[in-house]
C-alpha cells in the first residue's frame, strides 16, 4: 500500500529542523564567546586559586538554583545512594580541575591553559577502554596520537619559548593543565556512568560540594578586599556558570554530535583571541598549528561518533 507524504509537510518539517539546527548553533557560539571570557574575570578578580573556585562555586550554585526553580527542576536535585556518591566524586574532581585551571593561567596564559584543557575528550576515550572496557578504533587511536601531537605544539615547550620564556613557573602551569583536563575527564566518565542523574542536578551539585570543600579558605587567608574583586567573582559564578550552563546545553540540545563538537572549539578560539586582546599574549605559528590539529582531530573523532 502506497502512503505519499505531502511536500508541504516534508517542507515544513525541513524548516523546523533547519530552524533549530541555527538557534542551537547561535546558542553554541554564544556560550563559547562567554566561557572565552573566563580568563579576564579571573586575572581582574587577582585572588588565590582556592578564593576563585570558593566563590564561582557558591555564585554559579546560587544562579543555577534560580534557573531550576524558574524551570521547575528542582526536584532533579534530590539523589540518593549511589546517585549522591556519584556527584559527590564529580564535584571532588571539578573543584580540583577549576582550581588548577585558575592557578595555571597566571602561570601560562589564558589562551595556552584553555587549550591544554581542551585534551579532556581524548583522556575519555582512553578511560572508557581502561574502566568500561569500550572498544577503540584505529581512527580514535590515530586521531588520539595527532590530539597529543597538537597538544605538545600548543603548549610552545617545542617552540623554544620564542613568543613567552619557558619558565618553571611556565613549566608547572602546564602540568597543572594536563592534570585539570584529566580531573575533568573523571567527571566526565562519571556524568556517562550516572546517565540518570540530568546535568543540571550534576552541575548544581559539583557547585556545591566546591563551597563545601573550599569555604573554610577565607576565614585563614582572608576575604577579597576591593568591590570589584567581589564583582568579578560574582561574574564568574552568575555569567560562567549559570548562564553557560544554560545557553549551552540548550545549544547542544538541537545539534547533530558533529556539530557540536566543531563548536566547542569557539571557547579556546574566543580565549586565545581575548588574551591576545586584552593581555598581549599572542600564540606562535607553531602554537597555532597545534589548536588547529587538536580541533581538526576532535572534530574528525565526534564527527564518526
Amino acid at each position: 500500500m502506497k502512503t505519499d507524504i505531502p511536500l508541504s509537510v516534508t517542507t515544513n518539517a525541513g524548516t523546523h529542523q533547519s530552524q533549530a539546527e541555527q538557534r542551537g548553533t547561535a546558542l553554541m557560539v554564544m556560550g563559547g564567546l562567554i566561557l572565552g571570557t573566563i580568563g579576564i574575570f579571573v586575572e581582574e578578580a587577582a585572588q588565590s586559586p582556592v578564593t576563585t573556585v570558593l566563590f564561582r562555586c557558591l555564585f554559579g550554585g546560587l544562579a543555577l538554583l534560580l534557573w531550576g526553580l524558574a524551570n521547575r527542576r528542582l526536584p532533579e536535585l534530590r539523589l540518593r545512594g549511589r546517585a549522591l556518591l556519584g556527584a559527590i566524586g564529580a564535584g571532588l574532581l571539578m573543584a580540583t580541575n577549576w582550581g588548577l585551571f585558575f592557578a595555571a593561567i597566571p602561570r601560562s596564559s589564558i589562551g595556552v591553559a584553555t587549550v591544554i584543557f581542551h585534551i579532556q575528550p581524548f583522556w575519555v576515550m582512553a578511560m572508557g577502554a581502561w574502566w568500561l572496557r569500550e572498544k577503540v578504533s584505529v581512527q580514535r587511536a590515530v586521531a588520539a596520537v595527532f590530539a597529543l601531537l597538537g597538544l605538545a605544539l600548543a603548549t610552545g615547550l617545542l617552540d623554544g619559548g620564542r613568543l613567552q620564556p619557558i619558565t618553571h613557573d611556565y613549566v608547572v602551569g602546564i602540568a597543572m593543565c594536563v592534570v585539570g583536563s584529566l580531573a575533568y575527564a573523571g567527571v566526565t566518565m562519571i556524568a556517562k556512568v550516572m546517565s540518570s542523574v540530568s546535568s543540571f542536578a550534576l552541575a548544581w551539585w559539583q557547585c556545591t560540594v566546591g563551597v563545601m570543600l573550599t569555604a573554610w579558605w577565607p576565614f585563614v587567608y582572608g576575604w577579597p578586599s576591593t568591590e570589584s574583586a567581589w564583582a568579578w567573582l560574582a561574574g564568574l559564578g552568575i555569567i560562567h556558570t549559570g548562564l553557560a550552563y544554560a545557553v549551552l546545553y540548550a545549544g547542544m540540545s538541537r545539534l547533530r554530535t558533529s556539530r557540536i563538537a566543531l563548536l566547542q572549539f569557539v571557547y579556546p578560539v574566543t580565549a586565545i583571541l581575548v588574551d591576545w586582546a586584552v593581555y598581549g599574549h599572542a600564540l606562535s605559528v607553531i602554537q597555532v598549528a597545534g589548536v588547529l590539529l587538536m580541533a581538526f582531530t576532535l572534530w574528525s573523532v565526534r564527527r564518526s561518533e
